[in-house]
């Protein structure tokens, strides 16, 4: 339910981000530039995660990623110019490296047996519908009120999924 919640803020941005960035008055280029930064940053954190993170407490990668990318989000509300955003957008790419991994980890190890495919469509079908609600409901929020109020509110969804795991007694051992 929390990475639902979690997922959810996440697609509050969505299609809108290249927007975002154009209205930073960088034009289209930059857009790229800073999903790149965004995508080697995950990419280069998630391999070395891969290669220390199963000495850690999957539920505490899960809270770091969740913490860092919640800041992120939040930062991005005074964000005035692209370069500040290439930063934003690497360390928001450290909290995808910490926190989806966990996720994946902490997801496998709560499998049925023998029913898989069942449990990962089960999470499919919420997460999908989550993005599909989000989605819609960022691109009321920005053409009502602007990005920043958006970003507010991925950041308070963010700080709800941070409590609800830290707070989840199932998850104590993962």
């Amino acid at each position: 339910m929390y990475n639902g919640i979690f997922v959810f803020a996440g697609s509050l941005l969505g299609p809108l981000y290249a927007l975002y960035v154009e209205k930073l008055g960088s034009g289209i280029f930059p857009v790229s530039v800073s999903w790149a930064v965004f995508l080697f940053s995950t990419t280069l954190f998630t391999y070395l995660i891969s290669k220390l993170g199963d000495r850690f407490n999957h539920k505490q990668l899960l809270l770091g990623g969740y913490l860092v990318r919640m800041i992120c989000w939040l930062v991005l509300v005074y964000i005035s110019n692209i370069e500040q955003l290439i930063v934003v957008q690497f360390v928001l790419g450290i909290g995808e490296a910490f926190g989806t991994p966990a996720w994946d980890a902490i997801f496998a190890e709560h499998l049925d047996n023998n029913k898989h495919i069942m449990d990962y469509s089960d999470w499919k079908v919420v997460s999908n519908g989550v993005l599909v609600l989000g989605t819609l409901l960022g691109g009321f929020i920005v053409s009502s009120y602007g990005f920043k109020p958006m970003f507010g509110l991925m950041a308070i969804f963010a700080g709800v999924s941070f409590v609800g795991i830290l707070s989840n007694e199932t998850l104590k051992e993962s």
